[in-house]
């Protein structure tokens, strides 16, 4: 197995990138949409964001031929505030491996976003883990324990 390497997704990446978010949300519930009109949809989606400009940033996991893993970020900025607190937070999600692979990519790939955090004074992170999942986030620190509420609307 090739070393993995972690950068920034862009423009070129979104076709890989829709393909895997297909693999990933598919495998947990069955499809309403086709899979062709999906991965179409979301590349669309998927270019407008890597452009830049966007509020959202990925991170891709490249075997040195093909992606297999990404996490997305998006940059929430909140009203102005007149005490020692960070402007903005953010929304991480679609963290995701082949299961190939797995065995600490995914670990990389969130560390790789906190530390984008981190250096731009984000002021705390949310997610909706999978089951699977909250034994990674709690190794990086999340607890569910900030007082986030939610309300399902749809």
């Amino acid at each position: 197995m090739a070393v993995i390497e972690i950068r920034v997704g862009n423009l070129t990446d979104a076709e890989a990138l829709a393909e895997l978010r297909w693999e990933f949300r598919s495998t947990q519930n069955p499809a309403t949409e086709p899979r062709d009109a999906f991965v179409a949809r979301c590349v669309d989606w998927m270019r407008r964001e890597l452009e830049g400009g966007g509020t959202w940033q990925a991170w891709v996991a490249v075997d040195g031929v093909a992606i297999v893993g990404q996490v997305w970020l998006q940059i929430i900025h909140k009203i102005p505030n007149p005490i020692a607190e960070s402007e903005a937070l953010a929304y991480l999600s679609n963290l995701y491996v082949k299961p190939a692979a797995r065995g600490g990519t995914g670990a990389r790939l969130l560390q790789r976003a906190l530390d984008d955090c981190r250096a731009n004074r984000i002021d705390r992170v949310v997610l909706w883990p999978t089951a699977r999942s909250v034994t990674l986030y709690r190794k990086h620190g999340f607890s569910n324990d900030g007082g986030v509420m939610e309300l399902r609307i749809g």
